[in-house]
């Protein structure tokens, strides 16, 4: 079975789109044409629609995935407890992680 990446996108179509901390602002083109360029560009990058979630009349979470690839996962921030005394690496993936990506499974 493939490892997918998601990504979350908010739609306001009162007049914006946020997208992982990135606003963009619809500007003077139509609503429809606004949120088919942003949708348009994410496919171009293998994204894929796969639902959506209604918030408001004006609003919704759309969420889009693709196959995993290489930096789709960021590596999480060591708490203060692993800084003071670090793990002994015992999986391949432990000891080599930048030869591939962090892939987490459901």
């Amino acid at each position: 079975m493939g490892q997918w990446a998601y990504k979350v996108v908010y739609i306001d179509y009162r007049g914006r789109i946020s997208c992982e901390g990135v606003e963009t602002l619809i500007g003077e083109e139509r609503r429809s044409t606004f949120a088919r360029r942003y949708l348009n560009e994410l496919g171009r990058e293998s994204w894929e629609l796969v639902s959506i979630q209604p918030l408001t009349s004006n609003s919704a979470y759309y969420i889009l995935k693709r196959p995993a690839q290489e930096g789709d996962y960021a590596e999480p921030a060591p708490s203060t407890a692993s800084e003071q005394t670090p793990a002994t690496p015992t999986t391949p993936e432990a000891v080599a992680p930048e030869s591939s990506p962090q892939i987490e499974t459901a």
